[in-house]
């Protein structure tokens, strides 16, 4: 993980992060497969480009994790399977510094999504190269004492109003303007 403060100067600096969510079958990365990619690609100045798409997983949803992000069978047919979305996200992602909330989650399933892949097609795989600033760390450090540090109880305790909570794109959107605020907590 990138360290807090070569996240907050790199932020001060001008450089370009990626703020993603993603959502998933189930817990497990090994047995669990991504349905929703959502980034947000920003500096300083703002917003650059949000991206936002539903993956086909090649299994049924299970009511569980449909329950929670509202994802069902319906929405998810008839979209590109992960496989083809997956080269996408990886140039979305190229040169920036990955913002996520409990970053070894997304980040973790991303990667054995990579690996699974390329173990199918018997072909080296890579993974994340990029630096990593995880909101939840830097959450603990410059709003610590909170009761919950999920990303719906941090957003709402900041006043960042969740717009569709649990679905990929918003939940990038709130962990880019958590971001935002731990850099001006750092007083940057």
């Amino acid at each position: 993980m990138e360290s807090f403060a070569r996240a907050i100067a790199a932020y001060a600096e001008g450089a370009v992060f990626t703020a993603f969510d993603i959502e998933t079958t189930g817990l497990d990365p090994r047995r669990d497969w991504i349905v929703e990619f959502g980034a947000i690609k920003f500096d300083r100045r703002g917003v650059i480009v949000r991206y936002s798409v539903l993956i086909d997983p090649g299994i049924p949803m299970p009511l569980e994790a449909g329950r929670v992000n509202g994802i069902t069978d319906d929405m998810l047919a008839g979209h590109p399977p992960v496989e083809e979305v997956l080269p996408d996200f990886l140039r979305l992602i190229k040169d920036t510094v990955i913002v996520a909330h409990n970053a070894p989650f997304d980040c973790g399933f991303v990667n054995e999504n990579l690996a699974r892949l390329h173990r199918a097609a018997a072909t080296p795989f890579p993974v994340l190269p990029n630096k990593i600033a995880d909101t939840l760390l830097l959450a603990r450090r410059f709003f610590a004492g909170r009761e919950r540090y999920s990303l719906q109880s941090l957003a709402s305790d900041l006043g960042i109003k969740a717009q569709a909570a649990h679905r990929a794109l918003d939940d990038a959107r709130l962990c880019m303007e958590l971001f935002i605020r731990c850099c001006k907590a750092a007083s940057i």
